[in-house]
């Protein structure tokens, strides 16, 4: 029976059949207080007040305004446009921000749904399954890797980044029309005269960083060497492995997505000012979900840095030359100029020269490979390779 018919059927046993409230519900298995409001609706409106009615109450004290599901909705918009997260909990940070109390992150997102702005995907992996790994302190470890990006005329440029992976922290990005051995060797160091040197450093298996699979050709490379003079420890990926270095690649995936929607750089020097841009906004301005909804800089500026377990003493310096005639490079040291021996077979190369005080490394500008290590004899003038 429906719940119309059983209705109608109440009030005519009352009606009709002359049952009392108490004796019809008790027949029909319902409370007194039930047939007393069916028979006040039937005599108001009749057979239309015995309709089923919505249990929806008449009125949501706690429902979310129509302004603040309009501020939502106007994230969501401008996040997508400027090319950064625009989830739930990401609008939910910015509105804090502004000053706002937003309503709960699952509120926001069926607020999305709702405007049609997200697509559930039941079918990906809950983020509770996931296993983080991740550092205890800044500078416990810096993830280095590169990516590719395009310029408006189709030139192909390679983008270098220095990420903290305790606190996400960008550390160096810059962009070059090929990344080397140098480069790696160049950022690292100049980064680490900002930051202070890390304990550790985690990478791939580019050869820019480690010849390790290089079956002995070469030698270790200028950034190897190093890292192992600062007393740093070196760790890279496994082969075909890359989620080892999981959040610079997550990074370089966020910072591709916003750059896609910026006007398209003519030059190096364009897309720099662009990736200091977006430096800006991701260190800054951009809440993480992994560090409790934090910024990168809140997190690297509030905690104590790691630093090299055996810390050297000396600072490195980095200068540009180019093997002369002799197969010699000159720097002066305490006073006079010194003649660092390399080999005429290496006559004309450009080089990357390492100084710490007497300690001096030469490495090959375009492969990064170290071509030889001196230690400055105060006494001579002519300096011979170790």
């Amino acid at each position: 029976m429906s719940s119309l018919d059983q209705n109608r059927v109440i009030v005519l046993a009352v009606l009709e059949m002359g049952l009392t409230p108490s004796e019809a519900a008790r027949r029909f298995n319902v409370s007194r207080q039930w047939v007393h409001v069916l028979m006040g609706r039937y005599r108001e409106f009749g057979e239309a007040g015995l309709e089923p009615r919505s249990r929806r109450p008449s009125s949501h004290p706690g429902a979310t305004s129509e302004d603040m599901r309009a501020r939502i909705t106007a994230l969501r918009a401008e996040l997508d446009a400027a090319g950064l997260d625009a989830g739930a909990e990401s609008i939910s940070d910015r509105l804090r921000r502004e000053g706002a109390s937003p309503p709960a992150v699952s509120t926001i997102w069926r607020i999305l749904r709702s405007a049609q702005m997200v697509v559930p995907q039941p079918q990906k992996r809950p983020r509770s399954s996931w296993h983080r790994f991740e550092a205890a302190q800044p500078n416990q470890t810096w993830q280095s890797d590169f990516t590719h990006w395009t310029l408006a005329g189709g030139t192909d440029i390679e983008v270098i980044s220095w990420l903290d992976d305790c606190s996400r922290y960008l550390l160096h990005i810059s962009a070059h029309p090929r990344v080397t051995g140098i480069t790696v060797t160049t950022t690292f160091s100049s980064t680490a005269q900002t930051h202070g040197y890390p304990a550790s450093t985690l990478t791939d298996n580019g050869m820019v960083y480690t010849t390790r699979f290089a079956h002995g050709k070469g030698g270790p490379n200028a950034f190897e060497y190093l890292v192992k003079k600062l007393g740093i420890i070196q760790k890279n990926g496994s082969p075909y492995h890359p989620q080892t270095q999981g959040k610079i690649e997550r990074f370089h995936q966020t910072l591709k997505k916003w750059l896609a929607l910026q006007p398209p750089a003519g030059s190096c020097r364009e897309l720099d000012e662009q990736l200091a841009q977006f430096q800006h906004i991701y260190n800054q301005e951009r809440p993480h979900r992994a560090l409790d909804r934090k910024t990168p800089a809140e997190v690297y500026t509030s905690l104590p840095k790691a630093a090299p377990a055996q810390p050297s003493e000396r600072h490195w310096r980095v200068r540009y030359d180019k093997i002369d005639s002799t197969g010699t490079v000159s720097l002066r040291y305490e006073g006079a100029m010194r003649h660092l021996a390399i080999g005429r077979a290496h006559k004309g190369k450009h080089v990357i020269v390492l100084i710490a005080g007497p300690e001096v490394m030469i490495a090959n500008a375009e492969t990064g490979v170290l071509l030889a290590e001196h230690t400055i004899d105060p006494s001579k003038s002519y300096q011979p390779k170790k």
